[in-house]
């Protein structure tokens, strides 16, 4: 079961899927699309356009946070760039009195990590080196190979606990197989299926 069908009565479920469909969602059949994963589709989804559209952006963070709130992790982030919008919505619509605190994760590290925060090379925002559970957040996943690097790399790296993974969009291209097959859960706010039905 995804989060979206947790999430299908809610009433900004059903808005926020329009909202993706209409800022974030091109299909074409005679050119197909490159994707970040190397394959090709005739379907594509940046959701940067609805990350930063203001009512889209709070459907996104007040239905995300409804499965947060559930997971209840200590920390929520994700793999530059699609993720750093993403974790800031979340945090910041979650409210003041939220305990959940964002991080990032960058694809190529700088050479060190948080200088304040004590963390890694490559991971930045709050110190999460004092360990706790993690939500690993992605826009769009296709196969789920690079939230998967992501959770490896804080496996590797920090005393965390990843819990799970949620994306805003699952092409359903591999990507629940991979973390199935990982061992962690996995769930998508929206599925491929939900925009081309």
């Amino acid at each position: 079961m995804g989060a979206e069908d947790g999430l299908r009565g809610e009433p900004g479920w059903q808005r926020l899927l329009e909202y993706v469909k209409k800022l974030s969602y091109m299909h074409s059949d005679n050119e197909l699309f490159t994707l970040t994963s190397g394959r090709q589709s005739p379907h594509f989804f940046d959701l940067k356009p609805l990350m930063m559209h203001p009512e889209g952006s709070v459907l996104l963070g007040q239905l995300l946070n409804q499965r947060l709130d559930a997971l209840a992790p200590d920390f929520v982030g994700g793999l530059e760039l699609g993720a750093v919008p993403l974790t800031a919505i979340a945090v910041a619509t979650a409210g003041v009195d939220c305990r959940r605190h964002g991080f990032m994760v960058r694809k190529e590290p700088k050479g060190r990590g948080g200088r304040k925060t004590k963390n890694p090379p490559g991971i930045e925002g709050s110190g999460i080196m004092g360990g706790g559970r993690i939500v690993v957040l992605e826009d769009v996943t296709t196969t789920g190979g690079s939230a998967l690097k992501t959770v490896e790399q804080l496996h590797q790296t920090t005393p965390c606990e990843v819990i799970a993974v949620i994306t805003v969009v699952d092409r359903e291209e591999g990507g629940a197989e991979t973390f199935a097959a990982a061992g962690i859960p996995f769930e998508a706010l929206i599925r491929l299926s939900d925009i081309v039905e």
